[in-house]
C-alpha cells in the first residue's frame, strides 16, 4: 500500500496502538471502542477494528512501516498476524483530553444504566441520571476505561445497596411483575422452590390450577421459567406483566 499523507487520516475517533519490537516502533490506527472488544474476544474482524489497514511507524504523520522491517521483527510476512499481535500486546495511546472525554461519556453511560435498572424503594420511581452521577462522585466510585459499562453499573448497584453505603442513595433493582400458572398437582411439588426466588407475592390462588402474581428480581426470571417448564413438562406458563 502506498504511503498515505497524514491529512488523510481522521484522528477524531482514532486510537493508536503502539508496540516496540526489534528496536523499532510500530503503530496501527484503530477505532477507540474496538480495541477492548478485540482484546475481550467480542470483535475479531480486523476491518471493523482498524481505521486504516496498514502498519505505521508514525500514525499522525502517515509514515508507513517498511514491509521488510515488520517481516523481520515479527518473523512473518502475514500482515494480519502482525496487526493482531500489536493489538493484543501493544500499548493503547489516548491523550489526556480524549481520556477525560472517554471517562466522562462512560460515567454517563454507567449512570444511565443504573437509572434504567433501579428504582427508589420509597417511591418506586427512577432516580435521575444526574443524581446517580452526583452520588458516584460523592462515594468516590472510580470509572475504569477498560471495563464494560454494564459490569460497572452492576458493581455500582451492589456498592449502593451495601451496608457501607446505606443512606447515600436509597436504591434497589427494578423488579419484574410476572404471572405464574400451572396445574395444582405440579404446584404442590414445586411452589416452595419457586417462591424462594420471589421478592413479593401479590396474589396466590391455589385450586385445580395454581395462579400467582409475584415480583421478582430480573436475574431470577430464567430460574423460575426453567423450574415451571421442567416440572410441568410444558403445561405451566410464566408471563411478564411489566416492571415495578
Amino acid at each position: 500500500m502506498n504511503k498515505q499523507p497524514g491529512t488523510q487520516i481522521k484522528l477524531t475517533n482514532v486510537s493508536i496502538v503502539r508496540m516496540k519490537k526489534g528496536g523499532k516502533r510500530f503503530e496501527i490506527a484503530c477505532y477507540q471502542n474496538k480495541v477492548s472488544e478485540f482484546r475481550s474476544g467480542v470483535e475479531t474482524d480486523l476491518s471493523e477494528i482498524l481505521q486504516i489497514e496498514q502498519i505505521f511507524t508514525n500514525v499522525p504523520k502517515g509514515q508507513v512501516a517498511k514491509r521488510d522491517d515488520w517481516t523481520k521483527c515479527f518473523q512473518t510476512d502475514d500482515m494480519n498476524k502482525v496487526i493482531e499481535e500489536i493489538l493484543r500486546k501493544g500499548e493503547l495511546q489516548i491523550n489526556n483530553l480524549e481520556r477525560t472525554h472517554q471517562l466522562s461519556s462512560l460515567s454517563r453511560e454507567i449512570a444511565t444504566l443504573v437509572s434504567e435498572m433501579t428504582v427508589d424503594p420509597n417511591t418506586n420511581r427512577k432516580h435521575t441520571v444526574g443524581m446517580i452521577e452526583k452520588t458516584m462522585s460523592e462515594i468516590g466510585f472510580s470509572v475504569k476505561a477498560d471495563k464494560p459499562a454494564k459490569a460497572q453499573a452492576l458493581e455500582l448497584i451492589k456498592k449502593l445497596t451495601s451496608e457501607e453505603s446505606e443512606g447515600t442513595l436509597p436504591i434497589r433493582r427494578s423488579r419484574l411483575r410476572i404471572r405464574i400458572s400451572m396445574p395444582g398437582k405440579d404446584a404442590k411439588r414445586v411452589k416452595e422452590n419457586i417462591l424462594k426466588e420471589v421478592e413479593e407475592v401479590e396474589e396466590d390462588d391455589m385450586g385445580m390450577e395454581w395462579e400467582a402474581i409475584v415480583q421478582i428480581n430480573p436475574g431470577s426470571f430464567r430460574t423460575i421459567t426453567d423450574l415451571v417448564n421442567n416440572e410441568t413438562k410444558g403445561k405451566g406458563r410464566v408471563e411478564v406483566m411489566g416492571n415495578v
